[in-house]
Formats: C-alpha cells, sequence, structure tokens
C-alpha cells in the first residue's frame, strides 16, 4: 500500500482526536484534551506533519499549564518529529508526552490498532 492511501484513511481519526482536543481546550479542559492529542500522535506519528502538529498542540497546552517540563519536552519532539518521522525513526505506540521518553515503544490501546490495521489494508 502507497503512504498516501494509509493517510487518506487514517486521517479523518487523526483529524477527529484533534478537533476534541481543540474545543477541549477553547474550554480549558487541558487534561482530556492532552488525552486526545496522545491518541492523535499514537496514530499519526508515522506521517510528518501530523506528528509534528500534535507535538505543537501538546506545547501549547504545556504553556497554557505553565509546566516546563512539558515546555521543554515539547520544543524537543517537534524537532525530532520534523526530522526523524520522514526517515521512519518514531517509537510505535508512544503517547508524545513530557512524561514519556522520547523512544520508548508502548503498546497501542486496541482501539486505535483496528484503526491502523484498517488503514493498513
Amino acid at each position: 500500500m502507497k503512504n498516501s492511501e494509509f493517510y487518506q484513511k487514517i486521517k479523518r481519526h487523526i483529524d477527529a482526536e484533534v478537533e476534541t482536543a481543540v474545543e477541549l481546550i477553547k474550554t480549558g479542559n487541558l487534561q482530556t484534551a492532552f488525552y486526545h492529542l496522545e491518541r492523535a500522535h499514537v496514530l499519526g506519528q508515522s506521517i510528518t506533519l501530523e506528528h509534528t502538529q500534535v507535538h505543537w498542540l501538546m506545547l501549547k497546552i504545556g504553556w497554557k499549564q505553565r509546566n516546563a517540563r512539558e515546555i521543554f519536552g515539547q520544543i524537543v519532539r517537534i524537532v525530532g518529529a520534523f526530522t526523524k518521522t520522514p526517515f521512519g525513526i518514531y517509537p510505535n505506540g508512544n503517547t508524545g508526552g513530557a512524561n514519556v521518553w522520547f523512544f520508548k515503544p508502548m503498546p497501542v490501546p486496541n482501539d486505535l490498532q483496528k484503526i491502523i490495521s484498517q488503514a493498513k489494508n
């Protein structure tokens, strides 16, 4: 399968998580917004622009929370997402927050694994 086919199939799922997060950010529900960004991260971490966008939004939440660890962690992750993702360098299932090591692979939740598997077929 071409990457563009995978992108077309998974993009709506990534967008749904990101849109939910953006609405939650507007209402100040930052913790739940971050959860939806983590889900978007797992779905979109193989796509450079989607991966980078999620880290940018995570940075915004870190900024709103005045969380220095998250701010620094997301700056580093933005650079990594933009420069490493095109080469397929990313840890599968990693949720993308600064509370998780950059390259730690993590189990993919069953519902997200189903979405990923369907998009690959």
